[in-house]
């Protein structure tokens, strides 16, 4: 092969505890890696506070434990990349993975570390009240419930982990357990009673909730006595409902190219290799009893001493010349870098201002940032913002227009304005949407069908879709990305994105518990993670 850019021995999809763990065997034994998460590095772990059966550690928060996994595998020389990849193909000796901005990585091996994501369990209301006080995570919307009561419906680790996360904003805490005694271990229940505001209660089950514009009202189950009770919060107020109890595999994506079951878990044998030669998988995403940071970590160190001797083989039947790994960020450099003030590099890190350039490069006509610049304090932050991003590449315009007007904004303009508009910074998981709506706008573009163009350009009215998020919602990009790509292709619709945490007068207007929220035209409200065909339907459903 004459060019290896964007060429590497191995790709995991995934950064979580698996994914880490592969990243660090596979760049030690000196292959050249890439690890693209699309979320934050971590993985579902981040969620929580403390982590106390992990060999080797008495005591430290999923952050932490997975931070230092990061640095770990970037002093061996693994390479990162925050990213979705939305094509897989998988069917030959060289692999191409195709990312939401349109960039091919190809590479001889695949680790899948997919992960999962909360599964609902259909009691009555809970569609309809998923954010009107139904949530899934407590770390993205616990903060809603401060001075209120909460129920928790699980009986595993995640249900009493969150629970005791819950209790920070909550006044009372009472967990539904379905069986007789929780699923995990007796140490992390010990620690429930350290909490005296928690109330456990066994062989209980959630049937139903209602309430006018949030829950106020659940009844309950207790199944082996067949006795009906009614759960109120002092004064009827509203409360809230986290629902703990298990995970769907992400695999929605995938389960065309390799072999799943019925649940939609990978199907590996034990040296986690997949029915396609070359790929394999790891983590919570595959067929397992026991899905723990520890089992996740075993899972990537498998799948990746497993996968060194076919990497090999290929480079061998290819004759492609050996990839050494990019030189490795030492822990104590690592150490150091992260100690250095946040403003010496600005909002965009070096790496960062690297994989802008590569998409950007890619565009086929210039995109302008138009600071719409009230007299808010953010309009002096979102100045700071667009000019930084302007200066990473030519095709990035800056335009700046006073006004009087109570909250500054960016909109993203080519030609003409695209109605693709920022009423906050796009930091944290938003900086993903943000690259996405240039991508969008000014390159060729995520393709999403031609049924849904079509179906998007008949649209009989105009409309704005607001979006609700927050910086640390892993769920928020992908309604935000999907608003701001159907804006991208019509100008019936417009796309607006705000961190809700800075605008708590429309949560008050809205009752808004939980995000993503999307509002359409300022009267309809949907919530939870949506895809492009999903956010389509809605839209037909108002017009």
């Amino acid at each position: 092969m004459e060019n290896l850019d964007n060429f590497y021995d191995v790709i995991i999809v995934g950064g979580g505890p698996a994914g880490l763990s592969a990243g660090i065997y596979m760049a030690r034994a000196k292959y050249k890696t890439l690890i693209i998460e699309q979320n934050e590095f971590g993985g579902q772990i981040l969620i929580t506070s403390e982590i106390v059966n992990y060999p080797g550690t008495k005591k430290m928060s999923g952050r932490e434990l997975t931070s230092q996994m990061q640095v770990q595998a970037k002093a061996f020389g693994c390479e990162f990349l925050k990213a979705r990849v939305e094509k897989f193909d998988l069917t030959s000796d060289i692999k191409t993975l195709t990312t939401d901005a349109g960039v091919e990585y190809k590479c001889l091996g695949v680790i899948l570390a997919l992960g999962a994501s909360p599964r609902k369990i259909g009691f009555a209301g809970e569609k309809s009240f998923q954010g009107r006080g139904v949530a899934y995570c407590a770390t993205c919307d616990g903060e809603f419930f401060t001075g209120k009561e909460v129920l928790v419906v699980g009986g595993g680790f995640a249900a009493a982990e969150e629970a005791m996360f819950l209790t920070k904003y909550a006044t009372k805490v009472t967990i539904l357990v379905r069986g007789e005694a929780f699923t995990c271990a007796q140490t992390i229940v010990d620690q429930l009673k350290d909490f005296p505001t928690i109330e456990v209660r066994y062989n209980t089950e959630l049937k139903e909730v209602k309430g006018d514009s949030a829950v106020n009202w659940a009844r309950l189950l207790n199944n082996v006595t067949g006795e009906e009770s009614i759960y109120t919060a002092p004064n009827n107020d509203t409360f809230g409902v986290f629902v703990f109890a298990g995970y769907e595999p992400a695999t929605s994506h995938i389960k065309d190219q390799v072999e799943v079951n019925e649940q939609g878990y990978i199907v590996t044998d034990v040296n986690k290799a997949t029915n396609v030669p070359g790929v394999y998988a790891a983590g919570d995403v595959t067929i397992k009893n026991l899905r723990q940071v520890v089992t996740a970590v075993s899972d990537g160190a498998v799948a990746s001493t497993s996968l060194e001797r076919h990497v090999k083989e290929m480079h061998d039947k290819l004759n492609i010349p050996e990839m050494a790994p990019v030189k490795g960020v030492t822990p104590l450099e690592e150490e150091k870098k992260e100690e250095a003030p946040a403003s010496s590099e600005g909002f965009l890190t070096p790496d960062i201002k690297e994989q802008m350039v590569q998409i950007i490069d890619g565009f086929t006509k210039d995109v302008t940032l138009h600071l719409h610049q009230g007299k808010d304090a953010l309009g002096k932050d979102l100045e700071g913002f667009a000019t930084e991003i302007a200066d990473v590449h030519k095709r990035i315009l800056l335009k700046t227009t006073k006004e009087d007007i109570p909250n500054s904004y960016i909109e993203l303009e080519t030609e003409k304005p695209t109605g693709i508009r920022y009423y906050s910074i796009p930091g944290g998981h938003e900086f993903n949407s943000f690259v996405i709506a240039l991508y969008n706008v000014a390159g060729k573009g995520q393709t999403i069908g031609d049924d849904l163009v079509k179906r998007v350009q008949n649209l009989k009215s105009k409309h704005t879709l607001s979006v609700m998020a927050t910086l640390t919602c892993t769920n928020c990009p992908d309604v935000v990305m999907g608003t701001q790509k159907l804006a991208s292709i019509t100008d019936k619709l417009d796309a607006e994105m705000y961190d809700l945490s800075k605008f708590p007068d429309i949560k008050d207007k809205f009752n808004i518990m939980a995000v993503p929220c999307l509002i359409i035209d300022e009267r309809h409200t949907f919530f939870g993670k949506k895809s492009v065909e999903e956010l389509v339907e809605i839209i037909e459903s108002v017009d």
